[in-house]
């Protein structure tokens, strides 16, 4: 699916004024620092859904 699939209907317009709106809330020296953290966030909860998915798999195979 990937980020395109995520954003869906938004236009490159869209996108760029959400960006001018972070920037003039954060300020340029924090937003690569709250990019860094959502990405780790979400790598995390991908890992875990990974990992909760094959556990049910494993527990489905003790029951067999």
């Amino acid at each position: 699916m990937g980020l395109i699939g995520l954003i869906g209907g938004i236009g490159l317009s869209e996108l760029l004024i959400i960006l001018v709106i972070l920037l003039l809330l954060f300020g340029a020296k924090r937003l690569p620092e709250i990019a860094k953290s959502i990405g780790e966030g979400l790598k995390e909860l991908k890992k875990s859904m990974q990992d909760s998915s094959t556990g049910n798999d494993k527990k489905q195979d003790k029951k067999d």
